[in-house]
């Protein structure tokens, strides 16, 4: 696939990138969602989403602390990448906090990633103590000073991406990306109005969780027990498609992944593959992804998705299974 812009930036990205939560190495709350990997893992999963072509990585503050964003540092370093190479996106944790915090802590996030630059810097998501017109008045500073490249959001509806996005027009700015849930379990971006918003506002959506955790791989309905294995917080990362996880759920999802599949036999690909390349195709340009991995196998499938030229019947037929399923 070609690369696509980040919104009116100039920033040029791989449809497909890696998410990078599972590199918090068990730090944080969040971080503890996620199985600690050693640095030689990940070293493994970044190479093998850069062989796969992916050319950009989204990280946060949030992850670890910054211990992802350390961890990913390392990674492409090790690899022998150069800064302005690859796109880097990290994001502000706002909860509880006032806007004049984006400023005080860019600092820390500029130095977990040394040397590679803040290319896009999110607002992971609302919960600020200041309005939004506030935080993006830090963000503009930052952009002006030559700090980061780019401004985005992250879990915005769409009322509040049009206040992010009127803000920095204010600014002189374009507001890049919204980045939300989105996969062919969720689809509410298509009636909540956030689709709809970005379309008008040209801003991307970066889709994070493209596979529902895991649910559109199979391998839940391949093995029930590993639904039942999960742990609290990787469910609550879920939201919406939790529910799918019970064998109620899972077996009202046996349509879909069998469709995926079906579509997956006619091009050698895996259901997962499938998923993902429905997901950059259907919304066009509007949309990229970010699947995470914790083995390198995983990365190397997931890029691997973009190679994958899903026919017009394909991407339709998928769409009718999926809306069917998802609506329940």
């Amino acid at each position: 696939m070609d690369t696509r812009k980040l919104g009116k930036t100039g920033i040029e990205v791989s449809p497909i990138g890696l998410g990078c939560w599972q590199f918090s190495q068990g730090k944080g709350m969040t971080g503890r969602m996620w199985s600690v990997l050693d640095q030689g893992t990940m070293d493994a999963i970044v190479d093998a989403a850069l062989e796969g072509g992916v050319t950009w990585f989204d990280t946060a503050q949030a992850y670890g602390n910054g211990a992802s964003e350390q961890a990913l540092s390392a990674a492409l370093q090790h690899r022998g990448v150069g800064p302005g190479t690859v796109v880097i996106a990290t994001k502000w944790l706002p909860i509880a906090k006032p806007a004049r915090d984006i400023s005080r802590t860019i600092g820390t996030r500029i130095a977990c990633l040394q040397p590679y630059p803040i290319d896009l810097f999110q607002v992971h998501s609302p919960g600020s103590l200041s309005p939004i017109p506030a935080q993006m008045r830090e963000m503009a500073k930052l952009v002006r000073d030559g700090t980061v490249r780019a401004v985005g959001v992250s879990n915005f509806s769409a009322k509040q991406m049009a206040q992010a996005a009127a803000a920095l027009r204010d600014e002189g700015l374009t507001l890049a990306t919204n980045q939300v849930r989105i996969n062919l379990l969720d689809r509410r971006v298509e009636s909540n109005g956030v689709l709809a918003a970005a379309r008008g506002l040209g801003v991307t959506l970066i889709a994070y969780s493209p596979l529902a955790q895991g649910i559109l791989t199979g391998r839940f309905h391949d093995d029930p027990a590993l639904a039942r294995a999960l742990p609290w917080g990787r469910r609550s990362r879920l939201g919406a498609a939790s529910r799918f996880l019970t064998p109620e759920g899972l077996a009202r999802t046996a349509p879909l992944i069998a469709e995926l599949r079906a579509v997956g036999g006619a091009h050698g690909a895996s259901a997962a593959q499938v998923a993902l390349a429905w997901l950059v195709t259907h919304y066009g340009d509007t949309v990229v992804a970010i699947p995470g991995a914790s083995r390198p196998e995983q990365a190397t499938v997931a890029a691997a998705a973009m190679d994958l030229h899903l026919t017009e019947a394909e991407v339709a037929s998928i769409d009718r299974v999926s809306a069917t399923v998802a609506k329940r």
